[in-house]
């Protein structure tokens, strides 16, 4: 079981000793869990409890909203992905301006010391923290020997140790960035590499045209306000992971149905193996469902008229059917 607090004051006052680590952990991507790793390995030598420490809202949505990148993931799905890790507790510190003013020492003093009775700090070699980000890792390491908690130093995922590689073939650190550019490419088996599991967006199935339909390949439309980094236009194989936990290989579409003139993006996956092919009794409508992505098969393209639509459409589920189910 792990432990989600919203609040250092939720944290029990006997907890701990623990070893700690902290970030923002958008993505959850190889790298974090290299991070992530690394504590749990150190806390369990250690007989100690694991704990990271996230934020929510990201820092950048407080401190620069004009310019804040767009979250890979929503809280829920970075608390699963956390909590999948091995982690004993995860503290959600509500980021705010109040939270922002905090000196490093006093950072480090009222939540990582006080509150979540660090022995070990588990740091990034350029993580920074406190009042104006002054605290790095020589402040980490004066605060340790002030507060009496050890600091270990780790690299991340990617050019120290694994093979990752970007298009010019150099080795590349894994980041929350290189997840961004590669789904706004629409690049989604890159993504999956660096997170190290499909990109995934959760929301409500809400109704939509219809159109799917009435062409005979029903979809589920997320709502728009999903969460998880909608990726470029196309369009994808990949999973819906229903309400119950059911996983379904489905056909994604991701775009502006441009062959009837639609306007807004949107994110509809056609399930492929439903029950009952020929009913209606087949209804995500009002769930919440996971919709995971695992190859892009095409781009978006504007067709003449509905028939040839269907004919790619048929197209488009034999191959991601293939790529899914046959492989």
């Amino acid at each position: 079981m792990v432990y989600i607090w919203n609040d250092p004051s939720e944290v029990p006052a006997d907890f701990g000793p623990s070893v700690v680590t902290f970030g923002n952990f958008d993505g959850v991507h190889r790298g974090h869990q290299q991070v992530l790793s690394q504590l749990i390995r150190s806390a369990r030598r250690n007989g100690t409890k694991a704990v990271a420490v996230t934020f929510d809202p990201h820092p950048a949505l407080i401190h620069r909203p004009e310019s804040a990148p767009e979250l890979i993931m929503g809280l829920q799905d970075k608390l699963d992905a956390l909590g999948e890790l091995g982690l004993d507790a995860i503290l959600v510190l509500k980021y705010s301006l109040n939270l922002a003013s905090l000196t490093a020492e006093e950072f480090v003093g009222q939540i990582l010391v006080d509150s979540l009775h660090a022995s070990h700090v588990v740091i990034g070699h350029d993580a920074r923290f406190g009042r104006g980000n002054s605290g790095d890792l020589e402040t980490m390491k004066q605060l340790g020997e002030k507060f009496a908690f050890d600091v270990q130093v780790i690299s991340e995922f990617g050019s120290e140790g694994y093979p990752l590689h970007d298009d010019d073939g150099e080795n590349r650190r894994c980041s929350s960035t290189w997840v961004r550019e590669a789904l706004k490419e629409g690049d989604v088996a890159t993504a999956a590499a660096v997170l190290g599991r499909p990109h995934r967006m959760r929301g409500e199935v809400v109704h939509g045209a219809a159109r799917g339909r009435a062409l005979g390949f029903p979809t589920a439309n997320l709502a728009s306000n999903a969460s998880g980094l909608i990726p470029a236009d196309g369009i994808y194989a990949g999973w819906l992971v229903d309400q119950a936990g059911t996983r379904w290989p489905a056909a994604i579409s991701v775009g502006s149905n441009p062959t009837f003139d639609g306007v807004s993006r949107q994110v509809e996956a056609h399930v492929i193996d439903r029950p009952h092919e020929d009913v209606e009794d087949f209804d995500l409508y009002g769930q919440t469902v996971v919709v995971e992505f695992v190859a892009r098969l095409r781009g978006m393209v504007a067709y003449r008229g509905p028939e040839a639509l269907v004919d790619q459409m048929r197209l488009d589920v034999v191959q991601a059917h293939d790529l899914l189910v046959r492989r």
